[in-house]
């Protein structure tokens, strides 16, 4: 029996997806996460599941090791060659400050200092014409002194090289001559796009982690071909497809997003199935929550990505593709917390899986997400991983005492808070994907997922007066199944700028046909068949003298003469308008031309459900107490959801239970499970 296999590690749980190909059969399994070796926690996973790794024919895997090795610092010691003139940039950064009225603001420190920064002598314009030979005796220099150091990574950045990476090639020949012992990271390899700043911390922080997740990967490699896993491996990528493991280790920067990636793939593919053309995918797992906004069945991807920004800290920018995601630190183990000056906050530190919350009796004492959840009623003690593992109610009780003595509360009453504060925090990130950038969320469906995502999906929807809630089968893993649904994916992207006109047409279409090539070569190099690869266009455009772009698809028919061209331009100021309200009679500048390759998989054929002889009486466990903010203690029944019969509704207040995961429905909310086995949460018409 042929398995595909798809492991996703969290902060807090390592979940695990196989699907057998010859029946259809889902294997479901789902283990703490191993912060100190996550290679044995994926081995664990795989034992404890039962399936015959000899039978696994394909393995896809989600990592948190690239994001938590840039969070941590926990990576190489790195040096980087520039240009000479711009061994500053990482200090310089955007000559900005995020904070404008801070007067203790400080930017973002480097991940290379300025001892280990080297500049050569080489020059090219714009448009990667030579302006200065590359002197090769400096690079040999630069390397030399790396040598002595004991650097582990070393980045090259030139000027334009994204035009012409002659002297970036050159000079990866000398440092690996002369420092074989060290990872070499060149600028182009990373992205064809320009600005300088954005390009050279890219590339540091691919340098950064790349010796980590070269080993990790290689440990990896080694503990499932020692099982007996011989099948393909691949690495879910930010980008939203797979890679291989080889391409991964050069590349790492590419899987900064790897796990939360699959949980948007996921929600398009029900919201597919269930035609619901926009939805907002909300994943709330152990450590953050995720959301994502697919409209009209497209998933947003940009290459503007910055790590650990926010209204006060500029981050560090990474131009790569990465599916528009809004990333905030509140997860069940999020912690809460009271400030200096008395105020309570939940996250962004998380208990983890290590010693992970209170009520896990593992070692933790700070009061978490999930231990309000348990007191206030909503998780079952005994039932935590289907009965697994057990939560401790007085563990928590008195982790959250902690919170409620200073404010003179009783601990239910402080856990009401925390929650309500979660929420808040979660709401925040629900209106900047939706209603900050124009999009109404009452005209959207949440599919909740993730292990808390039942838990607090449809209170947040019923905030922001959305439609309708999906909770997928499986939310617990559902990341991990997403992974499944996804296919291997190569970004290819080269900034030329040029006007938009019929008069360059040929031009476009050279410029297209390299990167076509280039995307071709590489699909080839992996061994995949050329003729399940797929090839999708767009352009980067902008009226002249603007400084933002807009992008805009260009179809097959699009580059065969000037009409088609006229099309595409017509549908750039569509989408202007759309972004910014206004359109102009201005000529139409190309910036960057993008080129997606897509290697299309098989993928499971969902199976609907037959209608059978199942009651909601069967489904029935029992009732119990739900504490609900500003409702107060409701008797709610309690379903297992497994046995919940198709195309029968039930009202809320009630507790739907699964092994991964438990959804709240609140009162005067009504839910059905759908012949797919979702559970559709809508709000009760009066």
């Amino acid at each position: 029996m042929p398995v595909r296999l798809a492991i996703d590690i969290g902060g807090t749980f390592t979940d695990f997806v196989g699907l057998d190909e010859t029946t259809g059969a889902v294997v479901l399994e789902k283990a703490l996460t191993t912060p100190r070796n996550f290679a044995d926690g994926v081995a664990h996973t795989i034992r404890k599941s039962q399936v015959d790794p000899r039978a696994i024919r394909q393995f896809v895997h989600g990592t948190t090791v690239v994001i938590n090795a840039l969070t941590e610092r926990q990576g190489a010691k790195v040096a980087l060659l520039t240009t000479q003139g711009f061994r500053d940039v990482l200090e310089i950064q955007r000559a900005n400050r995020t904070d404008m009225y801070n007067l203790f603001y400080q930017k973002p420190k480097p991940f290379v200092p300025r001892r280990l920064r080297f500049e050569v002598r080489e020059r090219l314009n714009y448009q990667g014409e030579v302006l200065q030979r590359l002197v090769e005796e400096d690079v040999a220099a630069a390397a030399e002194a790396c040598r002595k150091e004991g650097v582990e990574a070393i980045a090259v950045c030139y000027l334009h090289a994204y035009a012409n990476p002659t002297h970036e090639r050159r000079t990866g020949e000398i440092v690996r001559k002369i420092c074989p012992q060290a990872t070499v990271t060149l600028s182009h390899e990373i992205t064809g796009e320009w600005r300088e700043y954005e390009r050279t911390n890219s590339t540091a922080l691919n340098a950064f982690v790349q010796p980590a997740v070269a080993r990790y990967l290689a440990t990896l490699d080694q503990h499932l071909s020692g099982m007996g896993l011989s099948g393909s491996k691949y690495a879910m990528q930010s980008n939203g497809g797979t890679t291989t493991f080889a391409q991964a280790e050069r590349v790492p920067i590419h899987l900064m997003e790897s796990g939360p990636v699959g949980g948007v793939i996921g929600a398009k593919v029900i919201a597919d199935l269930l035609d619901e053309t926009s939805v907002i995918a909300f994943d709330m797992g152990g450590t953050t929550a995720k959301v994502s906004l697919i409209d009209h069945g497209h998933v947003k991807i940009n290459t503007d990505y910055h790590l650990e920004k926010t209204a006060v800290w500029a981050g560090y920018p990474l131009k790569i593709p990465v599916v528009d995601i809004v990333e905030v630190g509140a997860g069940g183990g999020s912690i809460a917390w009271i400030d200096s000056g008395g105020a309570l906050h939940v996250g962004p530190r998380s208990a983890g899986a290590d010693p992970g919350p209170a009520c896990y009796a593992l070692g933790g004492t700070q009061p978490t997400v999930t231990d309000a959840n348990l007191l206030t009623g909503r998780l079952n003690p005994e039932y935590f991983l289907g009965g697994e593992m057990r939560l401790d109610p007085a563990r928590a009780e008195a982790a959250v005492g902690q919170i409620a003595e200073p404010f003179r509360l009783s601990p239910l009453e402080a856990a009401l808070g925390i929650l309500r504060l979660t929420n808040a925090n979660m709401q925040a990130a629900l209106e900047r994907v939706s209603i900050e950038r124009g999009y109404d969320p009452r005209d959207f469906t949440l599919v909740a997922y993730g292990g808390a995502g039942g838990l607090h999906g449809t209170t947040l929807a019923r905030e922001l007066r959305m439609k309708k809630v999906i909770v997928p089968a499986a939310p617990g893993q559902f990341s991990a199944w997403g992974m499944l649904m996804t296919n291997l994916r190569h970004d290819f992207i080269r900034t030329h700028v040029m006007p938009c006109s019929g008069e360059r047409l040929a031009e476009i279409v050279a410029g297209f046909a390299e990167l076509e090539a280039g995307a071709r070569d590489q699909f080839r190099a992996e061994g995949f068949p050329l003729d399940r690869v797929t090839i999708e266009r767009s352009l980067d455009l902008r009226y002249k003298g603007q400084e933002h772009t807009v992008r805009a698809p260009v179809g097959d028919g699009a580059l065969r003469d000037a009409r088609g061209l006229e099309s595409v331009i017509d549908r750039f100021h569509e989408l202007h308008d759309q972004a910014y309200s206004f359109r102009q009679d201005d000529p139409v500048e190309i910036v960057n031309f993008r080129l997606v390759g897509w290697g299309e998989e098989e993928k499971p054929r969902l199976k609907p459900r037959r209608k059978d002889r199942r009651t909601l009486a069967q489904a029935t466990k029992g009732e119990r107490a739900v504490h609900f903010e500003g409702v107060g203690s409701l008797q709610s029944k309690v379903y297992e959801r497994g046995l919940l019969p198709i195309e029968e509704t039930f009202r809320g207040p009630a507790i739907v239970e699964e092994p991964a995961c438990t959804t709240v429905v609140c009162p005067d909310q009504e839910a059905v499970a759908d012949r797919f086995s979702n559970l559709i949460i809508t709000e009760v018409t009066r």
